[in-house]
């Protein structure tokens, strides 16, 4: 199959690109070309921005494929760009959406595709509900052929997943956990959550690629694996050979004393505790099974990160604020 891939290079792309190239697909990449260092050779690069339409619109003028798939795609007028560029042009289009659409608070922890769409408290997501919301509406009216893909929290070797960091990534938390410093953990750290690897992730997306079963229809994809955020946060120090000392702040509090969009992230997703069932991906790609543990996989990201400096940005800003946090509260708690 001829197979487009808006991005390729991500977190979660990266591994799709990767497996399709192991089966010998015809894979194809539209983006900038800044990152396209270690593709597999198989792989072909389309180099533009695909924010500029013209110019996207001139190099595919005579391309025809089997799948596009999108996931830089963030708001409607995106969408709207990608419909008016490959309708017509493939027979099926792929669109990364995000579980955080899912409705917050949540009725029910456990969460199917049939959990009703709506965050009050991220406007990330509500612009991904609004993406999903056009393609669906232009698969009812005019058959355009889109299947939607909500990841949850999908991580790779290149970035520890965490529930509170700063704007330079996570590797900021990493080190306060290697100077024996404490860590802040929201809550009490006792909610659920699911960590997905991206091969496992890739595995199932690439089941759909093509599958006539996924025509008009949402999935999402992740781990079967339940883990309390203690438990993510206590395997990462024991992969660092360290000892967690965790500092547990309420979700609202750091929601509102931080410039890092905790509300969105934190209320709006992380603080929930979440059960994913995976039912209707499985029917739909037989077989697929998550089958990297998360203290496996988060081994492989810290023996990597340790190994490649690119991936160690260090945030003294985001550093500062968490021992302002730390120590307020521990001057409210001394003054009672």
């Amino acid at each position: 199959m001829k197979i487009l891939l808006i991005g390729g290079t991500g977190t979660i792309s990266s591994a799709i690109t990767r497996l399709l190239a192991e089966k010998g697909e015809d894979v194809w990449l539209l983006n900038r070309g800044t990152q396209n260092d270690g593709l597999p050779e198989n792989v072909r690069v389309i180099t533009a921005d695909i924010n500029n339409e013209a110019e996207v619109s001139e190099k595919i003028k005579d391309m025809e494929f089997d799948t596009v798939c999108e996931f830089i795609g963030f708001v409607p007028s995106q969408v709207e760009r990608d419909y008016r560029l490959f309708c017509g042009k493939t027979k099926q289009y792929i669109y990364i959406s995000s579980a955080s659409a899912y409705q917050k608070p949540l009725s029910d922890c456990k969460i199917t595709e049939s959990t009703p769409l709506a965050n009050p408290y991220w406007q990330y997501s509500r612009d991904k509900i609004a993406c999903e919301e056009f393609l669906m509406k232009m698969y009812r009216e005019n058959g355009f052929p889109i299947t939607i893909v909500r990841p949850s929290h999908t991580y790779c070797e290149r970035s520890v997943p965490l529930g509170v960091h700063g704007n330079n990534g996570s590797w900021q938390v990493v080190k306060r956990m290697l100077e024996g410093k404490p860590v802040i953990i929201h809550g009490d750290g006792t909610s659920l959550w699911t960590m997905t690897h991206n091969s496992d992730f890739a595995k199932a997306f690439t089941g759909l690629i093509g599958n006539i079963h996924a025509i008009g229809e949402a999935y999402h994809i992740t781990s079967d694996e339940s883990l309390t955020w203690n438990q993510i946060y206590k395997a990462i120090a024991d992969c660092l050979g360290v000892e967690l000392k965790p500092y547990y702040v309420t979700s609202d509090f750091l929601s509102k004393t931080s410039n890092y969009d905790l509300l969105g992230s934190l209320i709006g997703d992380k603080a929930n505790s979440v059960i994913f069932d995976n039912s209707k991906i499985k029917r739909a790609v037989p077989g697929y099974t998550a089958t990297v543990r998360f203290d496996q996989g988060i081994s492989q990201t810290i023996d990597y990160i340790m190994q490649h400096e690119e991936c160690r940005k260090e945030d003294k800003e985001f550093d500062e604020w968490c021992d302002k946090v730390i120590a307020s509260l521990e001057n409210a708690k001394n003054s009672l």
